[in-house]
């Protein structure tokens, strides 16, 4: 299961929604993201 956040309330929107419809049920957004989890560091020569 994957969470997305909504660009504009930043609340968390589950999978299963995003399947029927691409709106944010809170704020009504079409603007969903899929926040990284981890952060990779490169190191340059």
């Amino acid at each position: 299961m994957v969470d997305y956040k909504c660009f504009s309330c930043s609340k968390t929107v589950a999978d299963t929604y995003i399947k029927k419809k691409v709106r944010c049920p809170y704020c009504g957004s079409r603007l969903i993201f899929k926040p990284r989890t981890s952060i990779t560091k490169v190191k340059a020569r």
